[in-house]
């Protein structure tokens, strides 16, 4: 008999797994997600973005332990790579990353789930309002003076007793842009399957009344599809500005294409990361895009026949709306760029100042007027807040004072007084406008969009809950709050007397809200 010891080697005989490398990848991994959530004074998406980060890194050197360290047979080894690789095949086949929330936590969705869009609701019985003729229109991106405040109406706070009543709700495409509303008809844009879609409908009822089409679309994992910008409307005209750059001007009445433009060709830049995001601003004679940058920070066309009238700026792109102010008797137009504040001449967009401000991610709230010669900007990404003093007409602004107390990503915050009210990373705050103290900081609404009417803030959380509170210097004083929407809300809301609009990439609604009696 032979000796065992003379025996050939078994080349199929069991090895024991080496797991003390994958211990410490697991003890690592875990370790650097702990401490990044732990980070209190890191905004969300920063933690968020730690967090992925480590797992987009995690994952391969885990296969790369499992292939090359792992000390199995090969045979064993390779096995486990066909069912890793059939697994992540399975996932992906039933599972779909469908967007990302404000704090940049993937939204999972099974693949076969169509958007929930619910059809038209008839207008209900007893609603009431005051008469179109007698309702202020609003014609543009945060209202009549494009910073989110409007006079009235007052507003019933007691919603127990006097709920807002539902006047319609229809299906909408893909879009993050708001509504304008202008007499009987309510404005919006949207993404259609390959098309791009500037849309008309009438406000009491929902029902459709015109589209205009331009083939164009975008669409990306993260900022989702569609246009971006909110239409513009001035007297008898519809200047739209889609995700792809078509600079439209339309006839209200019929939606008939008057001229178009393309930012890309104007202004020789591709589309911007996040799409054109910036609403047309017009006076009726010129109308003012952000276009990019190398001279062309700022376009003017004329508002009747879409023909240029000045180009300039070397700011480059970013995702607020042009913004038309009057700082130390001098009438500007403020614009974000890459990583600065600037402030140009309406009559041929010549810079007058430059003021840095950012760390080159998105800057998409618009400046705030606080007095005759003070501006606030914000931005999120652990940005914060900054106020601004121009000295004198033509010179560069001072900083007062600089805080990380507020950040707003891309809701747009509200000056009432000397206390400015918005979402810090998703969180309501007040901030002294004095000193840049924070007063209060309490209630998770995400990053949505709200107005200040009267003397009450209304505001839609990104969840899709219409909140009404009434802030002051001691608290947020949430008065009454309304389910509308079950998914991600980030698109500004409209009002006009007292029917309210709303809308996110599903879905479009009409609410009757309740009114105090005088």
């Amino acid at each position: 008999m032979d000796h065992p010891a003379d025996a050939p080697r078994n080349p199929d005989r069991r090895r024991t797994l080496r797991l003390w490398p994958a211990w410490i990848l697991l003890g690592i991994t875990l370790g650097v997600i702990l401490f990044a959530q732990l980070q209190e004074s890191w905004p969300f998406q920063r933690r968020n973005l730690v967090t992925l980060g480590t797992g987009v890194v995690v994952l391969p050197c885990g296969l790369i332990w499992w292939m090359l360290g792992s000390g199995l047979r090969w045979k064993t080894r390779w096995k486990g790579l066909g069912w890793i690789v059939l697994g992540a095949g399975i996932l992906g086949t039933f599972f779909r990353i469908q967007g990302v929330s404000g704090d940049f936590v993937p939204i999972i969705a099974f693949r076969w789930s169509l958007p929930q869009r619910t059809g038209p609701a008839m207008p209900q019985d007893g609603a009431t309002g005051p008469a179109l003729q007698a309702r202020a229109d609003f014609p543009q991106f945060l209202g009549p003076s494009r910073d989110g405040v409007l006079p009235g109406p007052l507003l019933a706070t007691n919603w127990s007793t006097q709920p807002p009543r539902l006047l319609w709700r229809r299906p909408v495409g893909g879009a993050w842009s708001g509504f304008t509303i202008v007499g009987p008809r309510a404005l919006t844009q949207e993404q259609q399957g390959p098309d791009e879609l500037v849309t008309a409908y009438d406000l009491e009822t929902g029902r459709p009344l015109w589209a205009h089409t331009n083939a164009a679309r975008y669409d990306t994992t993260i900022a989702g599809e569609g246009p971006r910008a909110t239409p513009t409307v001035v007297s008898d005209r519809v200047y739209t500005l889609g995700a792809t750059g078509i600079l439209d001007c339309l006839d209200l009445e019929t939606g008939r294409r008057l001229w178009t433009r393309s930012l890309t060709q104007d202004g020789g830049r591709g589309v911007p990361e996040w799409g054109y995001s910036g609403s047309p601003w017009s006076d009726g004679r010129q109308v003012v895009v952000q276009a990019g940058g190398g001279g062309k920070g700022l376009i003017a066309y004329r508002a009747d026949s879409g023909e240029p009238v000045w180009s300039a700026g070397d700011s480059g792109m970013n995702y607020a709306s042009p913004f038309r102010v009057e700082l130390a008797g001098q009438p500007l137009f403020l614009i974000f760029g890459g990583r600065s504040l600037t402030a140009q001449d309406p009559t041929d967009g010549h810079p007058v100042w430059d003021h840095p401000f950012g760390k080159g991610m998105p800057l998409v709230a618009n400046p705030i007027l606080v007095s005759s010669n003070r501006i606030l900007i914000t931005a999120g990404y652990d940005v914060g807040a900054e106020l601004l003093e121009i000295p004198g007409p033509g010179r560069p602004p001072v900083s007062l004072w600089k805080t990380k107390r507020l950040k707003a990503k891309f809701s747009n915050p509200i000056r009432r007084g000397d206390v400015v009210y918005g979402l810090d990373d998703g969180i309501l705050v007040g901030l002294d406008l004095k000193d840049g103290s924070q007063l209060w900081k309490e209630g998770r609404y995400g990053h949505g969009q709200g107005l200040w009417i009267g003397d009450v803030y209304l505001l839609m959380s990104e969840s899709g809950k219409l909140v009404l509170l009434q802030p002051d210097r001691n608290g947020a004083n949430e008065l009454g709050s309304l389910p509308v929407f079950d998914a991600k809300t980030w698109n500004p809301i409209a009002l006009a007397g007292d029917r309210l609009l709303v809308r996110n990439d599903r879905e479009a609604a009409a609410w009757v809200l309740p009114l105090r009696a005088r």
